[in-house]
């Protein structure tokens, strides 16, 4: 099986900057006509010139209508939709007691109920252009417990069980569905929250990059990221549904 998405369309979430925008290129890459969204306008325009053949739309993927124009739009520019990365995430350091409904909120509705508006809104789409793939990003704090970001974590862990959910259900309708996980990756969604992670845990000045390379080696990178999502949307994953591929450097391998 082959890596190639020649004479496919993809929609990339999220895609003007850091993890998607390299998604978004490397599925340009691998031959497929990209779809940048995201909900800076101006952003994504930018971003999709750097790209072969991909167009941008502005959307914000709390917005049903928005999310539901998205897909209406690139179908009808395009003439079908093969594969979706409901890639668009946002992250705020705040422990439980000091968090209200509307931090936790402005959290989960993007990086939950996001996913689920791009997967209900392209799945449809994706059927009727023969069957393709969604490739979800969720995280390995989804796994375990995370101090500082519970409204992240228990949003990606809904990201985990909505991808198993989604594949058992749109399996016999062609349409693959599966997740990345990644580790602390080297985008400013991680690098800008350094020194309130240090602060609220008490570490000096780089001790948040000392405990990255103590329990994963080193941060991982967003091409590796974006690789993986390449994988999963192509043929070269066609037996793979209800997955998901850790990219963590073996940070929830052990617990020393």
């Amino acid at each position: 099986m082959s890596h190639s998405l020649t004479d496919q369309i993809a929609v990339v979430t999220g895609a003007a900057h850091g993890i998607g925008l390299t998604i978004a290129r490397t599925l340009a890459d691998a031959g497929a006509s990209v779809v940048v969204s995201d909900i800076d306008e101006a952003a994504a325009k930018a971003a999709a010139e750097q790209i072969p053949r991909a167009t941008a739309i502005a959307c914000d993927v709390t917005d049903e209508a928005q999310v539901k124009s998205l897909v209406d739009q690139t179908v009808s520019t395009h003439g079908a939709l093969h594969v979706m990365v409901p890639n668009a995430g946002v992250a705020t350091v705040t422990p439980i007691l000091g968090m209200d409904l509307a931090t936790w909120r402005s959290v989960t509705s993007v990086n939950l109920d996001g996913v689920f508006l791009a997967l209900r809104y392209a799945a449809p789409a994706i059927i009727e252009s023969g069957g393709g793939s969604v490739v979800t990003i969720a995280s390995v704090t989804a796994n375990a417990g995370s101090p500082l970001i519970a409204h992240y974590a228990a949003a990606k862990a809904g990201v985990v069980n909505l991808t198993k959910t989604a594949a058992a259900e749109l399996r016999d309708q062609g349409v693959r569905v599966n997740a990345v996980l990644p580790g602390f990756v080297d985008t400013a969604l991680v690098t800008n929250q350094v020194s309130s992670f240090e602060q609220a845990l008490g570490l000096d000045a780089g001790g948040f990059d000392q405990l990255i390379a103590m329990k994963q080696g080193r941060y991982g990178t967003v091409q590796e990221v974006a690789d993986a999502v390449l994988f999963l949307a192509s043929d070269a994953a066609s037996f793979c549904s209800g997955s998901g591929i850790v990219l963590d450097g073996g940070l929830n391998t052990s617990l020393l």
